[in-house]
């Protein structure tokens, strides 16, 4: 009882024993059925191969009309290539590159979505079973009936069995974390409009660390899967974007902490606070609800954090602590330099704005995609079929182009185990026609079934699948060979030998999963065509075989690992991000000089940028995947892939900053230059940075403020910070938080340091070991 408590603990929501309760009822009770109503063999194979494919390896999720349409596709498309593979399965060097050509296809619409993604194994079954089982175009009919009877009975089973409980893990760690923010947010505008009274900070600090324990949820949950949570549907793809979001916003809390310092601004700052923690909560509220309310309820509160932060926006100049057009300073001692009294004191004055200004680009962000998100889901199933969408997102075809062609890259790893699984299957699929195996299906099964992310550990599974087999033709063998012809005893081993086959991996081990899948198979030979225990042998040798071919491919296609390919992706990621982050500047600083042509909204480095958080994304989950030893710190790597993040939200919010100001024609060819300057200097560290993670150079030092800079670009906006009519302080207001945003990416470099030399030693010694086998 104890055994079973603890694999029941190992099994997340029991996820894994729904499945399989499932197909131990319906696989053998179709088998049994169609067995009884037609004479031909292969009705009740494809019956009870499809039953198995489409109820033990896929489960979507959702809700339960959304889970019955997408398993509906599934079907009709699992229909496709059975007809396309029978059609090809005559000819072994049609069959060979049609496997290709299916399997890629197959494997790399998974980055479109993780739906596809989920699926691929369940088509790829459909295909590989009618192409390596020879028939005719006659055989079709057969094959689909046994395929549609095993999809009609998968329906029903999700529907009626054990149906699974409508569970949105993501949307709802999402939405508790927006209001463990928000709290965190009014905490602070209270502790300081009350004077950091003892209570006051008490509570604070208990409600930041119940924020930092949210957001950590969230990012667990976003990273939980292999696959990123992703989809075609307008409120999945929302839904993701919604992720980044919360956690730019918990990294622009966590790095400027509320102190007792006091300031002019306090009070102003404090509304805006507010506004937000309002608009924060009420998103949470609505994303978190069951019934996807009206968020009508958004639309007032986006509207007074918008006059809070104008509010603001018109309000700081007013406690300038200098009036410098007019030549005099009330407050200045003699004994203080003009440049050091502006510098310090203008800088420290604004930072608590700037805060306010960066944190509520964050929370209306999310609410906007908030209320996308809702909108979405509360459409119609005719609206979703016809593809009308909210104003404001992008159509389902476009962002498929775009995740594709993000992963059409040479470093994608999403392309890798495409291009490699396609090729591992045409040639499993070669070789078993070759050599004149007796069940083909078995090496390209054997094949699928191992494919991992490096060849060392493809090895690892070979061998793991060899060992399962072998213990299952064992027991399997045995078990036969003790019943002798009483089918009976066979047809009450079925279940449970189906339901031990879906349960085991996710509980036990992969090897105890293949032995229940031999197992499972020998009852269904033998109850179709008693042959005994021998097909278990030609199974061994099959299985054998399609693993030989799986560790061979990972050898000549991918012998880095996940390690090596998180490095590479890394450094397109800082290097894509920062450039993106260059165009932001580059766009703002010309608006706000009227000698230069506006430069043009960097498009394209948004676009590449985005591509590469995706591959950074894939990357990071095959490293979290990955088995056996990690030789980085999973902190570390964490750092990295979130700086990568912050990096690129900061460029969107530099873009939102000057999107919302007016041109200006007046001459700031200074203040550019500082701006220019500081963005250079930016860039520059994080591309050098980015090479140094491909194992080429070293990771330099980081950068140390420039306070001479600060006092230079308050002495090139000072005419316009002295205006008493505020006509030109509100774009002066502007340059000096573009320099504050490029000061916050500055800050990114001390924590990025220690991780990113530890995965740029382990790429110099990565790439040492490969020199080892190139020829000079």
């Amino acid at each position: 009882m104890n055994t079973v408590r603890s694999l029941l603990r190992r099994d997340a929501g029991y996820a894994a024993l729904r499945r399989s309760v499932r197909a131990a009822i319906v696989a053998p009770g179709l088998f049994a059925l169609t067995r009884a109503i037609t004479d031909s063999p292969v009705v009740p194979l494809f019956a009870a191969f499809g039953s198995i494919g489409l109820l033990l390896f896929v489960e979507f999720g959702g809700p339960m009309r959304d889970r019955l349409t997408e398993q509906s596709a599934l079907i009709v498309t699992g229909a496709v290539l059975i007809s396309l593979g029978t059609l090809v399965s005559r000819e072994v060097w049609l069959s060979t590159v049609a496997t290709a050509v299916v399997a890629f296809l197959v494997l790399f619409s998974g980055v479109v979505s993780s739906a596809l993604a989920g699926a691929s194994t369940s088509l790829l079954v459909s295909f590989i079973l009618s192409t390596t089982l020879p028939g005719s175009v006659d055989a079709i009919p057969d094959r689909l009936a046994g395929w549609g009877l095993a999809g009609a009975a998968s329906l029903l089973a999700i529907r009626f069995l054990w149906p699974s409980p409508v569970r949105e893990p993501l949307r709802t760690a999402t939405a508790s974390a927006c209001g463990a923010l928000a709290a965190q947010l009014r905490a602070e505008a209270d502790c300081v409009l009350r004077g950091f009274v003892t209570a006051d900070r008490t509570a604070l600090g208990s409600v930041v660390d119940e924020a930092k324990g949210a957001v950590t949820s969230l990012r667990d949950t976003f990273f939980a899967t292999p696959y990123r949570p992703t989809g075609l549907s307008t409120s999945t793809r929302v839904l993701i974007r919604l992720v980044d979001e919360v956690l730019l916003l918990a990294t622009i809390l966590d790095r400027a902490p509320v102190g007792e310092r006091t300031g002019p601004t306090d009070v102003i700052v404090c509304g805006v606070k507010t506004a937000a923690s309002d608009l924060l909560e009420a998103s949470a509220e609505l994303l978190g609800a069951s019934d996807d309310s009206d968020p009508g309820g958004l639309a007032p509160l986006q509207e007074r954090l918008v006059q809070a932060r104008s509010t603001m926006e018109n309000a700081v100049t007013a406690f300038r602590p200098m009036t410098a057009t007019t030549g005099h300073d009330a407050e200045r001692s003699p004994a203080e330099g003009r440049g050091e009294r502006t510098a310090t004191r203008f800088v420290s004055s604004l930072e608590p704005s700037f805060r306010a200004q960066e944190m509520s680009f964050a929370v209306s962000a999310i609410a906007r995609n908030v209320d996308l998100v809702l909108a979405a889901r509360r459409r119609t199933l005719w609206q979703k079929i016809t593809g009308r969408r909210p104003e404001g997102a992008a159509s389902t075809l476009a962002s498929a182009q775009e995740r594709a062609g993000a992963h059409a890259e040479r470093h994608s790893v999403w392309l890798h185990n495409s291009v490699r699984g396609a090729i591992s299957l045409a040639l499993a699929v070669l070789v078993a026609e070759l050599s004149g195996v007796q069940h083909s299906f078995w090496v390209a099964f054997g094949t699928l079934a191992v494919l991992r992310s490096s060849a060392v550990l493809t090895g690892q599974n070979s061998l793991r699948a060899i060992a399962g087999t072998t213990v299952g033709i064992v027991v399997g063998g045995g078990l036969i060979y003790l019943v002798g012809s009483n089918t009976t005893f066979l047809w009450i081993l079925l279940p449970i030998a189906v339901l031990f086959m879906g349960f085991a991996p996710a509980t036990i081990s992969f090897a105890a999963g293949q032995a229940g899948f031999t197992v499972s198979i020998l009852i269904l030979f033998n109850l179709l065509q008693p042959t005994g225990w021998t097909v278990g042998i030609v199974r061994i040798e099959d299985v054998a075989i399609g693993c030989a071919v799986s560790v061979v491919v990972g050898l000549l296609f991918w012998p880095r690992g996940a390690a090596s390919v998180l490095g590479h992706a890394l450094a397109e990621g800082f290097s894509e991000s920062s450039r993106y982050l260059r165009g932001a500047i580059d766009y703002g600083v010309t608006r706000c000089d009227g000698l230069v042509r506006t430069a043009p909204v960097p498009d394209a480095e948004r676009y590449r940028a985005a591509g590469a958080a995706r591959r950074l994304d894939d990357a990071f989950r095959g490293f979290l995947a990955e088995r056996g030893t990690k030789h980085l710190s999973l902190t570390d790597v964490t750092t990295l892939v979130t700086a990568v993040a912050v990096l690129r939200l900061t460029a969107d919010a530099v873009l939102d900053l000057w999107e919302r100001e007016t041109p200006s024609a007046a001459d700031r060819t200074a203040a550019r230059a500082e701006i220019d300057r500081a963005g250079d200097v930016l860039v520059t560290w994080f591309e050098t940075t980015a090479k140094a993670l491909t194992g080429v150079g070293e990771v330099p030092e980081a950068r140390l403020k420039d306070t001479a800079a600060d006092e230079r670009l308050i002495g090139a906006v000072e005419r316009d910070l002295g205006d008493e009519e505020n006509r030109r302080s509100s774009t002066a207001i502007r340059v000096v938080w573009t320099a504050d945003h490029i000061e916050a990416a500055r800050r990114l470099q001390q924590g990025v340091l220690g991780p990113a030399r530890a995965v740029a030693r382990l790429q110099r010694e990565h790439n040492a070991r490969l020199r080892l086998f190139r020829p000079s």
